[in-house]
């Protein structure tokens, strides 16, 4: 199946000179430029008429008519699933997503995925890029995502993330005790032995990850990160590649560390926290159709909220003199 997309409109006569795609990319300037050079190329753009090319100059004043076939993703089914909407309208949804739930329907997971739960929420977003999804969270990290409902607030939103202007904070916990906060400037690619991983190598893309300490404790530390890229898997891999793995990270986490003589309640919380400590707590953003910033919060969830009680409580029973953090955690081989 698929939708039909009918556009007219009236090259400006500023545009003279121009290439037609160029052309386009300003007359329908709700559209991306991908999605009107794909339309040219399938032939579903007439110019006074008749199928031009997109390298063709324009004179200005030129008539062309857009009937374009949207295609939808048939393979993904709806399902009736909880969604947790902090914010909707008719341009965006603001999602919590819970940890665990898989964000689009892939070779391992083809339902239960939060794009099946979208779909039987609004049934239009089948006609929409990835169900309007324009960033992601991993499978066990949690809070807030932005999902477009139109094409216009799609290129919006993807055009806020490329100019780095849409804000995202994150909250972690991480292995380690940090001494201050910084940023990590470093890219990001495909690991060169393990494929399904990324790492920080010299033929990655461009990563920048900002970090600052919100508390300290024996072992681990309680930070927020705020992102100008977003590459794949970025703060988990930043933050291992600091020597600071997120806590309880099954891939890029390492060997799990405890508080030397901690309790047996915090060992085991320890041993059992089997997923990335990572949570997207604030998202900021414009408006794709009016000229406000909005912004919403997401309290942290409660297994981090726990967690970080008790590691709380584990540093107020240290010892006063127990100063001296690299002392104050061993290793444990599971």
């Amino acid at each position: 199946m698929a939708n039909r997309t009918i556009l007219q409109g009236i090259i400006p006569a500023e545009c003279a000179g121009l290439r037609l795609d160029q052309a386009l990319a300003q007359l329908f300037s709700d559209y991306s430029r991908s999605r009107l050079t794909q339309w040219l190329k399938t032939g579903q753009v007439r110019v006074e008429g008749k199928i031009w090319r997109a390298r063709d100059k324009v004179r200005g004043g030129e008539q062309v008519a857009i009937h374009a076939e949207l295609e939808e993703q048939t393979d993904w089914q709806p399902e009736a699933m909880p969604l947790d909407i902090v914010y909707q309208d008719d341009q965006i949804l603001v999602i919590n997503k819970p940890a665990g739930l898989v964000v689009h329907p892939a070779a391992g997971n083809p339902a239960g995925t939060m794009v099946n739960a979208l779909l039987h929420h609004d049934p239009a977003l089948i006609s929409i890029p990835r169900a309007g999804i324009v960033h992601r969270l991993d499978k066990d990290t949690s809070g807030l995502l932005v999902v477009a409902r139109t094409l216009t607030a799609q290129k919006s939103l993807v055009e806020q993330l490329q100019a780095h202007s849409m804000q995202r904070e994150y909250q972690a916990i991480v292995t380690g005790v940090m001494t201050a906060g910084g940023t990590v400037e470093a890219p990001i690619g495909r690991h060169p032995v393990h494929r399904k991983r990324m790492a920080v190598t010299p033929r990655g893309k461009p990563a920048v990850t900002h970090y600052r300490v919100r508390e300290r404790f024996r072992a681990h530390t309680w930070i927020r990160c705020t992102l100008e890229t977003g590459r794949t898997h970025q703060i988990r891999v930043h933050l291992a590649h600091l020597l600071h793995p997120l806590l309880g990270d099954p891939v890029y986490g390492g060997r799990l560390r405890l508080p030397r003589d901690c309790t047996a309640e915090l060992a085991a919380a320890l041993r059992n926290f089997r997923r990335q400590a990572l949570h997207a707590g604030r998202l900021g953003l414009m408006h794709p159709d009016r000229d406000e910033f909005m912004e919403w919060q997401s309290p942290m969830p409660a297994d981090m909220r726990q967690l970080i009680e008790l590691l709380r409580e584990d540093a107020r029973q240290a010892p006063e003199d127990d100063e001296d953090t690299s002392g104050t955690w061993e290793y444990v081989d599971e």
